[in-house]
């Protein structure tokens, strides 16, 4: 069986190949991914509908593709959950979603069901008897070698880092099972075994496994066949340029900064405000959440900002530390400053310092002294500029739309 890598186009088998993508809307780069996933397929080849919430569809714009409006919680509600370190889903509400998902399933009846980060397929697809590939990050793979930071909870607040890590450590498998409860409860009541306790099973429990992440971040024990990196998966809105763009100062080093939808937004005027001192040009997405009081002379501020475009022209990246906007600062060979809350946050920045293409700070330690410290270290030590260009080239040899398309092969012509 021959197979076009460039355009993910497959040869001998059905000349049409049914896809599904359904995406749990809680942040936009679970929706985001899916988007630019559909978008590497070929379309003479696949017959795409993606399936999600309608929150983000201002940003993600007009596609091609057919879709369906599915039912996600929302953000804030899966914002305070994190906060709490509380389970994000109970049973009631992942039944709820397993019902919409049978319901898309059975209208579009696709050959492949792909998910990103929607825990019910792990029970729909499988009622449904149709092959389910699971998108998710290395981070949270039962194979990955990686340690596991306390994220921004409040017993980080309360208790410090220091005592709150060793806590952590200490009640991680114990809080890992609660948080897989919901999903073995609901696995129960449909007739499916329980998965193990470990919260890592529910996230990459499927028939095919792909990390959307280069291997070279990640420490892997070996991989069963159904696992794969996928390679990094970039997209960016296609917003309109500021005014400013084409005006930018070019003679001092340049920042972009954002904390997207799902970062710490508060503490944007912190960032901005440590970096007016500083010889640099700064610009900034605000990603709509935040009016800022008070913006310095060296700071360009939007809304949005196509984030692929900013990083090509920035010496350093300022994010939350998801893998979305790192993946735009790596790929264009920039180093990172993160400020991860979430644990998915924290796990991708502890992959990027081990390597040395970046820093992170925690939400508690930021300041005007300890970003311009950390700014100036980043600027000054070229090692981490070296890490990234590094990065940046093995994001250009793994080509996710080959390997989706190798996948989407094994799935159609795999029994299920």
């Amino acid at each position: 069986m021959g197979l076009d890598t460039q355009a993910g186009k497959t040869i001998g088998l059905p000349s049409r190949i049914r896809v599904l993508f359904i995406a749990e809307a809680v942040t936009l780069a679970h929706v985001a991914r899916v988007h630019a996933l559909a978008q590497l397929l070929d379309a003479s080849v696949y017959d795409i509908c993606i399936a999600s919430d309608p929150r983000y569809n201002g940003l993600i714009g007009e596609h091609s593709f057919a879709s369906r409006t599915i039912t996600t919680i929302p953000t804030a509600r899966f914002a305070a959950a994190l906060e709490k370190g509380a389970p994000i889903y109970d049973t009631d509400t992942l039944a709820a979603y397993v019902d919409e998902d049978t319901r898309a399933i059975e209208a579009f009846a696709p050959d492949v069901v792909i998910g990103d980060f929607r825990l019910s397929l792990n029970v729909s697809a499988r009622l449904a008897r149709k092959p389910y590939l699971n998108i998710t990050n290395a981070g949270w793979s039962p194979y990955a070698q990686i340690k596991f930071t306390v994220p921004d909870i409040a017993l980080s607040r309360w208790l410090g880092a220091p005592v709150a890590q060793r806590l952590f450590d200490l009640t991680r498998a114990l809080a890992f099972s609660v948080h897989a409860m919901a999903l073995n409860r609901l696995r129960k009541r449909h007739g499916l075994r329980p998965l193990s306790r470990d919260l890592r099973e529910i996230y990459t429990d499927a028939d095919f496994v792909l990390y959307a992440d280069i291997p070279e971040l990640f420490s892997m024990r070996p991989l069963p066949p159904h696992h794969a990196f996928l390679g990094a998966v970039l997209w960016s809105p296609e917003s309109p340029l500021p005014a400013w763009w084409k005006s930018l100062p070019d003679d001092r080093p340049m920042i972009y900064v954002t904390l997207g939808s799902s970062g710490q937004s508060s503490l944007l005027s912190t960032v901005i405000a440590a970096l007016a001192g500083m010889s640099v040009t700064v610009i900034a997405a605000t990603a709509a959440r935040v009016q800022l009081d008070h913006v310095p002379a060296n700071a360009f501020v939007a809304d949005y900002l196509p984030g692929t475009l900013a990083a090509r022209r920035a010496n350093l990246v300022i994010c939350n530390g998801g893998s979305a906007t790192c993946y735009q600062a790596l790929a264009a060979g920039v180093p990172i400053l993160a400020i991860p809350s979430n644990l998915d946050q924290f796990l991708f920045m502890t992959a990027v310092e081990a390597v040395g293409a970046g820093v992170a700070l925690r939400p508690q330690s930021v300041s005007l002294s300890s970003v311009a410290k950390a700014v100036d270290v980043l600027l000054r030590n070229a090692s981490y500029q070296r890490s990234a260009e590094r990065l940046r080239t093995a994001i250009e040899a793994l080509r996710p739309a080959t390997v989706l398309a190798r996948t989407l092969r094994s799935a159609v012509t795999s029994p299920t």
